[in-house]
C-alpha cells in the first residue's frame, strides 16, 4: 500500500501534534501489565458456561440486550455454530417482493427477506422486484456448481514437483475415490494442477449437492492430502490443505472465470413504458449511466461490472443462514442495462454464489424461518436459492440505475435514512 506524501506527511503532523514523540514511542511500544479476565472459552452453550461468560465482560446491560430469554431459551441449538456463545444480536429484517423468477432452478413468485441496518435498501431491491414480476419475471439459469478447495505441496526441486504432479495424474480415480469416501454429497469433479516453481498447487473442484459445501470440500481434501502423503513415492517436504489458490472469501480473477459455488445468470427485458412509468427516465439515460459506470468500475480496478452486488448478497446471506463472509467473493460479475427497441435490457452474472439450503447456518430457528419464507429450506432447494440470489441482484441493479439515471438517488436516502418517520413505499435508492 502506497501513500501519497502529503498525505504521510499530514498523518505524521497530525500524531506529533496529540502526542510527544517519547509518549508516542511509550504509546506504541508492547505493553506487559495485567491483562483482561480470559473469557471461559468453548462450544460448551450451558447456563453456567454462558453465565461464566458475562460474569467476565460484567456488562449488566449489554447482556440483558444479547441474551433476552428468547434467546436463552434456544441457546442449546447454536452449539455447532459458534463458540464462546454469549447470546444473538437482533437485525432487521425486511421483504422485498413479490419477486417472479422463471428458472431452471426456481419457478414462481418469491418474497425474499433481507437482514439488513440500512435505510432504503429494502424499498429499492422490492421495487426492483415488483418491477421484474409485473413484465412477467426474469429468466434464470443456473450454468455450473463447484466448490474448490487448493492443497499446497512444497518439494526441494522442479523435478522432484514434476515427478509428484505425474504420479497424481495416473491416479486421479483413486483420488476421487478417497476424496468421495468421506461425504454423502460431494463429488469430485475435476483437478487442476499449477506447477510453480518446486510448488504444486492441485486445484480441486467439487458438487457438494444442496449445501454450500466448504466444510465438505476441506474434509474431503484432507483425506485427499493424507492419501497422497502415505502413498505417492515423491515426498513433499511440506504441504497445507489450502494453498490460498482457491479463491475462498475473496475476490478472485479465477472464481470470476471460472466459477466458484453456483454460478447463475438472469435477464428480463422492461418495455421502454414502463420503464418510463416506474424508473422515470428513459432506457436510454440508463444505458447511459451504465456506460459511464463500467469505464469508472476500470478506472478503479473493481472485479466485474456491477453496482451493488454486495448489498442484496449480504443481507439475503445474513437471513437465510449463509456464510456472510463468502459475499467477497460471491459480490462479483456482470451487469448489463442496454436500450433496445422494446425498452430496457437487463442481465446479471454472478460466477460465484456460495450458498446452500442445508448444514451451516440454515438450520437456526430465524434462519431456517426465512428460507421457509422463500419456500426453499432443505434438501432439493439450493440452485433454486441460487437463482433467487441472482434474481434479487438483479432487481436492484434496475433500480439503482434508475435512481441515479433520474437524479433520486440522494433523495431517496435522505427521505428514508434521516426522515424522523419516514414512509417505505417507492424508494429508488439502494
Amino acid at each position: 500500500m502506497s501513500i501519497d506524501h502529503r498525505k504521510a506527511l499530514d498523518s505524521l503532523r497530525a500524531l506529533l501534534k496529540a502526542h510527544a514523540p517519547d509518549a508516542l514511542l511509550r504509546r506504541l511500544s508492547p505493553k506487559h501489565h495485567e491483562r483482561l479476565a480470559k473469557i471461559p472459552s468453548g462450544s460448551e452453550i450451558t447456563a453456567d458456561a454462558v453465565a461464566a461468560r458475562w460474569v467476565v465482560l460484567d456488562k449488566p446491560d449489554s447482556r440483558k440486550e444479547l441474551l433476552d430469554a428468547h434467546t436463552a431459551g434456544y441457546a442449546a441449538v447454536y452449539a455447532r455454530n459458534i463458540e464462546n456463545f454469549v447470546g444473538t444480536v437482533k437485525v432487521p429484517v425486511g421483504v422485498a417482493g413479490p419477486l417472479r423468477v422463471n428458472g431452471s432452478h426456481a419457478q414462481g413468485d418469491y418474497y425474499v427477506p433481507l437482514a439488513t441496518t440500512e435505510a432504503a435498501l429494502v424499498a429499492s431491491y422490492s421495487r426492483g422486484a415488483q418491477l421484474i414480476t409485473e413484465v412477467g419475471g426474469c429468466v434464470a439459469i443456473t450454468t455450473n456448481e463447484s466448490v474448490s478447495r487448493a492443497p499446497g505441496f512444497a518439494f526441494s526441486r522442479l523435478a522432484e514437483a514434476g515427478t509428484f504432479v505425474a504420479w497424481v495424474l495416473e491416479h486421479i480415480d483413486d483420488i476421487r475415490k478417497v476424496a468421495e469416501s468421506t461425504t454423502r454429497h460431494g463429488k469430485l469433479r475435476d483437478l487442476r494442477v499449477n506447477l510453480e516453481g518446486n510448488h504444486v498447487y492441485l486445484v480441486l473442484e467439487y458438487s457438494t449437492g444442496d449445501a454450500s459445501g466448504q466444510n465438505i470440500v476441506t474434509i474431503a481434501t484432507q483425506a485427499v492430502c493424507e492419501y497422497l502423503v502415505r502413498e505417492c513415492p515423491t515426498k513433499a517436504e511440506y504441504q497445507f490443505v489450502e494453498a490460498n489458490h482457491s479463491g475462498d472469501k475473496k475476490p478472485s480473477s479465477q472464481s470470476f472465470l471460472t466459477g466458484r459455488g453456483r454460478s447463475v445468470v438472469a435477464e428480463v427485458v422492461i418495455p421502454e413504458a414502463m420503464v418510463q412509468a416506474k424508473l422515470h427516465t428513459p432506457s436510454s439515460l440508463i444505458e447511459q449511466y451504465w456506460k459511464m459506470s463500467a469505464v469508472g468500475a476500470m478506472l478503479s480496478g473493481t472485479m466485474g461490472v456491477q453496482g451493488h452486488y454486495a448489498n442484496c448478497l449480504a443481507a439475503i446471506y445474513l437471513a437465510c443462514g449463509q456464510d456472510v463472509a463468502c459475499v467477497a467473493e460471491s459480490a462479483t460479475g456482470i451487469t448489463r442495462l442496454e436500450s433496445t427497441k422494446e425498452g430496457l435490457y437487463a442481465s446479471v452474472t454472478l460466477p460465484s454464489l456460495i450458498v446452500g439450503t442445508v448444514g451451516g447456518g440454515t438450520g437456526l430457528p430465524s434462519q431456517r424461518a426465512s428460507l421457509d419464507i422463500l419456500g426453499l429450506a432443505g434438501v432439493g432447494n439450493a440452485n433454486a436459492f441460487a437463482e433467487v440470489c441472482a434474481a434479487i441482484a438483479l432487481a436492484g441493479e434496475i433500480s439503482i440505475a434508475g435512481a441515479l439515471a433520474a437524479g433520486h438517488f440522494t433523495s431517496a436516502h435522505q427521505r428514508l435514512a434521516r426522515a424522523p418517520a419516514a414512509s417505505g413505499g417507492g424508494s429508488t435508492g439502494a
